[in-house]
């Protein structure tokens, strides 16, 4: 089996022993070359032609965004950022993953962490991931939007469930999950909601502490809808979207005519904290809404068992999104498997999509 080539990036020399090193611990992996700044990376990128890089933020001559946009406009190739977990460095996460970065892994104690073992696992598992990424969707995030004749069957099939009955005027709730790929994704998604949305909608996208609060702050700038992290015990309302906080399971509860958002730090499911099957299973227990679930771009399985909870408990339409927008067929493939999908659909049409079932 040919090997993972990889370039790591990083000014310090200290760091790019470490990430290297880490990385060769993996017999499936081989470090081909390492970058000290942006510049040296697209030489590097040109010549060696990786087939994933690690890419640091904070570099001289160039930095991680610069050659990041260089990257992916010349060399298109699936990149991993490491970042600081500051608000800045969580601000410019976003916006690598805006570019085209496929996903991010934070270094524990700043520029140069001497602790980085910490994440070793996690960084091997998302390098290796990062290869089988649709890098089209990468470089052109609004293109394809033909649905791949594969999913035309699948569509075939849940288009028999869309006659259940579906009471416009009952409150209705929407719970998406999603995960690599996200940030990105739920920009298309959210800005096509208009003001006036007739729903509360309930987001869990996998990523660390720190980072959820920037991505809030940053989608809520450029929707119509309010979008925000969620806090523990505030009352969910009509047009805001609630984004769980990294690192907290994100539960919802009746409290009269109410729904109460509650945040807690029980164990990781399945590897996930925030996870969509916790907060699935919990919205599967509100009697009174009418759930629309969407599980969207993501590695993994995580929501495919919380969307077969929310299916036995009350009147739900499942939406996948299709293989053909996702950066990564995963989460949505997972749901699909269960056959408990209604809609699978592009990224673009997905609010076009969710607001046919609202009031």
């Amino acid at each position: 089996m040919e090997k993972l080539r990889i370039l790591v990036v990083d000014d310090s020399a200290f760091m790019r022993k470490l990430i290297s090193d880490i990385l060769k611990s993996d017999p499936l992996i081989e470090v081909v070359g390492t970058a000290r700044n942006g510049l040296d990376a697209i030489e590097k990128v040109k010549t060696l032609r990786p087939h994933v890089i690690t890419l640091d933020i904070e570099m001289p001559i160039m930095d991680g965004i610069q050659a990041l946009q260089k990257i992916m406009k010349e060399y298109p190739t699936p990149v991993i950022m490491l970042s600081s977990t500051t608000k800045l460095g969580a601000e410019n996460t976003l916006l690598a993953m805006q570019y085209g970065a496929v996903d991010f892994i934070t270094k524990p104690s700043g520029s140069i962490s001497l602790d980085l073992e910490k994440v070793k696992d996690d960084l091997i598992q998302k390098v290796k991931q990062a290869r089988k990424v649709n890098l089209e969707k990468l470089r052109y995030p609004s293109e394809s939007k033909q649905i791949l004749s594969t999913e035309r069957v699948t569509i075939a099939n849940v288009e028999k469930r869309q006659s259940t009955n579906w009471a416009k005027n009952k409150n209705k709730l929407i719970c998406i999950g999603i995960s690599t790929g996200g940030p990105r994704a739920l920009q298309t998604l959210l800005t096509g909601f208009p003001k006036d949305l007739e729903a509360p909608i309930i987001i869990v996208q996998h990523m660390p502490a720190g980072f959820t609060k920037s991505l809030a702050n940053r989608l809520n700038t450029i929707s119509k809808i309010h979008v925000k992290e969620a806090e523990d015990g505030e009352i969910i309302r009509k047009g805001t979207a609630y984004i769980a906080p990294g690192d907290f399971h994100l539960h919802v509860k009746q409290l009269g005519a109410n729904i109460v958002i509650s945040l807690n730090q029980a164990p990781p499911l399945n590897g996930h904290r925030p996870s969509v099957d916790t907060m699935f299973h919990s919205i599967s227990k509100l009697s009174n809404y009418d759930k629309i679930a969407v599980i969207m771009t993501g590695m993994g399985s995580d929501g495919s068992q919380g969307l077969i909870e929310l299916k036995n408990n009350g009147n739900v339409k499942a939406i996948a999104e299709s293989k053909n927008s996702c950066i990564v067929f995963g989460m949505p493939k997972a749901a699909i498997a269960t056959n408990l999908v209604d809609e699978i659909e592009d990224l673009e049409k997905l609010s076009q999509t969710i607001m046919k079932y609202l009031p």
